[in-house]
């Protein structure tokens, strides 16, 4: 592999948005989950319910803000690496792109400060709303990128004027069918992300015998949302698939290793994919299940890599794994939770430490599952970056050197693991300190509209040293 400008910038471009992404993973779901929580303080005045909105809140805060910062860096690259794929599409990409800043940011910003500063200076209701907002505004956020990324792998209602690609039907572009089954995909990954992370530290807090009340409902709320959803989420995984099937092949024949047409189709379950020599190494097989998966029937045809010129296939080795890492973490969801529920109908769930060590080390599973997920489709699209209409090596910009982006990426390197580092542990002494016992004693009193994330806590607070005592 050539380190050339376009590979370079493809790698700098997986890098950022692979920081990015699972911070809105995990802040769509957060905060849904903080609109939920305080409805039910609203609706029964349990104070418990408080000291649980109140310790998510501050998590929630400091993710949002490295979330929004990485989002910015990641947008940046369209006009500095990608600038003719910004010439070519910017007619659709643009008012996308500005429809979230107009709709999303907009909620976000105005309600979210009424969120971290605003409970003692507004009704009850009036902040649940906010919280409400809020909640919408990530959701928004989502929905416009996926509007535009689902176009990207589907173009849909436009037209080509002057080597330009512009919008011809905005109805096909914002709500098409691929877009409305991809964006349920993404919204029920994240969360998914974030159940099974509020699940995990209840299952911690049960674990150190620590923050019982609190930890419990997080246990069994996160346990019981995620069983709940995971069934749901492979149904619209299903049909995910089906639109790859239908509109691109090639990428549906990488993510099975299928390098020959086949009927019946078998399902290659796991192998070793040899790219060179257009075969599957040590692979396991089931006959015929390829066709059923694919199309409903044990007998029908099923296309393979051959059917398509060599410069018009992605690589095999990243779909064909990531797709399988993804609904392996599915099923991992999907087994915790309707177990963890068996154990909470028998009453016995806070008991079994097997279990909890399990739910537990199972924190992660939503983040990989959306990490190698968003690689399958974007990895799949190649070697396309607007499916059939514009090629990634013809989308760089043309007068980017091998030096200019390996010193941007080598730059984006050493601040990502110093910044995010650093807020990854404030995160996770966060987590580990847990929830105070008074609803009523956070440290709000040094946050400002100038200050807003001195509503996290002080950092001698964060980090768990008080009046120069060691945790």
């Amino acid at each position: 592999m050539q380190l050339d400008p376009v590979i370079l910038s493809r790698i700098q471009f997986a890098f950022v948005i692979s920081f990015h992404i699972i911070f809105p993973a995990f802040t769509i779901g957060l905060a849904a989950w903080l609109a939920t929580i305080e409805g039910a303080r609203l609706f029964t005045g349990n104070a418990l319910y408080r000291r649980v909105f109140d310790f998510w809140l501050k998590v929630f805060a400091v993710s949002f803000g490295m979330g929004v910062v990485s989002g910015i860096v990641m947008a940046f690259q369209f006009g500095t690496n990608w600038s003719v794929l910004a010439a070519k599409t910017g007619a659709i990409q643009g008012p996308l792109l500005g429809y979230e800043g107009f709709t999303a940011f907009l909620l976000e910003a105005t309600f979210f400060g009424v969120m971290l500063l605003g409970r003692e200076r507004v009704s009850p209701r009036s902040y649940f709303v906010a919280c409400c907002m809020v909640s919408l505004g990530t959701m928004f956020s989502s929905f416009w990128i996926l509007a535009n990324n689902s176009w990207m792998q589907v173009p849909l209602g436009h037209e080509i004027i002057d080597g330009k690609i512009v919008p011809a039907d905005w109805m096909q572009i914002v709500l098409g069918p691929v877009q409305m089954v991809r964006w349920p995909h993404m919204l029920l990954a994240a969360f998914l992300t974030s159940a099974m992370c509020v699940a995990a530290t209840g299952a911690w807090y049960t674990l150190r015998n620590v923050h019982r009340d609190e930890g419990r409902v997080m246990l069994h709320w996160g346990l019981a949302l995620v069983a709940l959803l995971i069934p749901v989420q492979l149904y619209v995984g299903h049909l995910t698939g089906l639109y790859v099937l239908k509109h691109q092949p090639a990428k549906f024949a990488a993510i099975e290793a299928r390098w020959k047409n086949e009927q019946p189709a078998s399902e290659v379950l796991i192998a070793w994919p040899d790219e060179a020599n257009e075969r599957n190494l040590f692979a396991i097989t089931v006959p015929k299940l390829g066709s059923m998966i694919a199309s409903g029937n044990w007998t029908s045809a099923e296309v393979g890599l051959e059917s398509f010129p060599k410069e018009d296939r992605p690589p095999v080795l990243i779909p064909f794994f990531g797709f399988r890492i993804m609904v392996g973490m599915g099923l991992v969801m999907l087994a915790v939770s309707w177990f963890g529920n068996l154990l909470r109908w028998r009453g016995t769930l806070e008991t079994k430490r097997w279990f909890l060590w399990c739910t537990y080390l199972s924190f992660p599973t939503g983040f990989i599952a959306v990490l190698t997920g968003w690689y399958t489709a974007e990895v799949g699209r190649q070697p396309w970056v607007v499916y059939g209409l514009l090629r990634t090596k013809d989308a760089v910009t043309p007068s980017l050197t091998t030096g200019d982006v390996a010193f941007s990426l080598a730059g984006y390197v050493l601040v990502y693991a110093v910044v995010y580092s650093f807020g990854l542990y404030y995160i996770y002494c966060l987590l580990r300190d847990g929830p105070s016992a008074d609803a009523n004693s956070l440290p709000a009193g040094s946050a400002t509209g100038n200050r807003p994330l001195a509503f996290a806590g002080h950092p001698d607070t964060a980090t768990g040293r008080t009046g120069g005592q060691e945790p």
